[in-house]
């Protein structure tokens, strides 16, 4: 057996042993690439494709190579794992087994093995990484038979068509939503301060930034004001802004229309690429892969993504965990829900630029009254400010309680997370103290989890903001208890029929 036969079978074992302890998912997106390249005075050579796995590699897996390593091979003192170069060995394919020794290995380093075929340039060796990864990115449930063939009325001219339309397929920004016009407070100046890093910097700062928060928020706005900065400042940077939903819609297009290779260039030759709204990729396994490639090709050339969702990576259901781990690398920015004082800014800002003249004691009671949403507030200051001008009425606080009395209503239904843990704490006879105890019996912890999980449905805060309100309990608390308590509704008919109960009692 020769030396280089003996090297390719103790990384053969390895890779085995690593795939047995990690498991398939993260062995298919951070190890399986990896080649190894030969042994030089006691150093493992491993190549890698992009300087993002190399540095994922190094800070996460590197230590326990080694020492598997030194358990085949007594001579191994240390790994050095570098990025695949014009001089470095060419990488396993993404259908190796992770069983099989590597094909080629370098003879400069005495692994021998045959001669080494010839690497492609960087740039080329990026473009062919990233099809080799794309073949898999729509292998899944909706598309294992592969790409669907031509509608019978899809003539070549409709194909030139939609592939001319992809052309630009970056989404129309707003001009209303600039940095000028959003309203910094508490609840959201972290996001704004990280946004306006990202837009003005010269060089990748945060990457990716990941900017969340609940429904109307000021997400989208900040990350219009991000693209609107961009251009203004560069004009010559290619930005690409567009929703998840639409980013999955032109995936499934070049499917379609067997366009893939043209879809990778398009969205890898940008500067910055945002995607708004990503939980909607949320269980669509597909379009995660292809998401997951993108964002890959793009940090490892250093280009700035900038993504918006509605909860942190972490609380992201559906979401592949390698994917969930990858948009919280960068800087994760969340937007909290209002304040009254923010609330009164953005009512005065946006009267400002109506050009209406409303009574403060109005502002200061729309403030007070809706504080589900900015979205919901401005809706309500342009429907008062609609009614005085069609109608020729002035604005009053009267008038505003009759125009808005339907609105009103129904904010003052919304529940409290204190009025939850008195209810739940009534029903089940226990202690409101006891909602934010340490204590874990049964009899005080379930009723604990109905409470997280009636203001998880009942409220609009945040899991973390939830978690605090339970003695200052962390998220994972607060979803293992919304996911127990939607598992037992499920199998217990009589727990069921007491969470609706307490449901009908908050709600009416």
């Amino acid at each position: 057996m020769s030396v280089g036969a003996s090297l390719d079978q103790q990384w053969a074992r390895i890779r085995g042993r690593l795939k047995d302890e990690v498991g398939e998912i993260a062995f298919r997106s951070w190890l399986q690439p990896l080649s190894f390249a030969g042994i030089r005075g006691g150093e493992v050579r491993i190549v890698v494709p992009t300087r993002f796995m190399r540095d994922w590699v190094l800070t996460h897996y590197a230590d326990r190579i080694r020492n598997l390593w030194a358990g085949e091979n007594p001579d191994v003192l240390s790994i050095d794992v570098v990025v695949a170069s014009a001089n470095a060995p060419s990488m396993l394919t993404a259908d190796e087994d992770a069983g099989e020794a590597p094909r080629d290995s370098d003879p400069a380093d005495g692994a021998g093995g045959g001669p080494v075929p010839p690497a492609p340039a960087p740039r080329a060796a990026a473009l062919s990484q990233s099809a080799s990864y794309g073949a898999t990115s729509y292998i899944g449930s909706s598309y294992s038979a592969g790409p669907p063939s031509f509608a019978s009325d899809e003539s070549p001219t409709a194909v030139a068509s939609v592939l001319e339309d992809r052309t630009d397929i970056s989404a129309p920004l707003d001009p209303r939503f600039t940095f000028e016009n959003f309203v910094v407070g508490k609840p959201n100046e972290l996001a704004h301060a990280a946004a306006r890093r990202v837009a003005d910097a010269t060089s990748v700062t945060f990457n990716p930034l990941f900017l969340y928060g609940g429904v109307g928020l000021g997400k989208t706005h900040l990350m219009h004001a991000i693209a609107w900065q961009i251009r203004r400042n560069d004009p010559n940077r290619k930005v690409i802004y567009l929703s998840a939903e639409k980013f999955m819609y032109q995936f499934i297009r070049a499917l379609r229309f067997k366009d893939t290779m043209a879809f990778k260039q398009q969205f890898r030759s940008v500067d910055v690429l945002m995607i708004d709204d990503v939980q909607f990729i949320s269980g669509k396994d597909s379009t995660q892969e292809e998401f997951f490639h993108t964002f890959n090709a793009l940090v490892d050339q250093n280009r700035q993504v900038i993504i918006s969702a509605d909860k942190s990576p972490s609380d992201l259901e559906g979401m592949e965990e390698r994917l969930r781990s990858r948009l919280g690398w960068g800087l994760v920015a969340d937007i909290h829900p209002t304040t009254y004082e923010l609330r009164l800014g953005i009512l005065q800002a946006k009267a400002d630029a109506l050009n209406a003249a409303i009574p403060l004691k109005v502002l200061e009671f729309l403030a007070h009254k809706i504080t589900s949403n900015v979205r919901e507030l401005e809706g309500a200051l342009n429907r008062i400010v609609a009614h005085a001008e069609l109608v020729g009425r002035a604005i009053s606080l009267e008038s505003t309680q009759e125009v808005l009395h339907d609105l009103l209503r129904a904010n003052d239904r919304r529940v409290t997370i204190d009025e939850i843990q008195k209810r739940v704490a009534e029903h089940f006879n226990i202690r409101v103290a006891d909602m934010h105890s340490a204590r874990r019996a049964r009899a005080v912890a379930r009723p604990r989890q109905v409470a997280m999980y009636l203001a998880k449905q009942l409220t609009a805060r945040s899991l973390p903001e939830i978690g605090r309100k339970f003695g200052g309990r962390d998220h994972t608390t607060v979803m293992h208890a919304v996911k127990k308590v939607e598992e037992l509704r499920t199998t217990d008919p009589a727990f069921a029929e007491d969470v609706e109960l307490l449901r009908r009692m908050l709600e009416s």
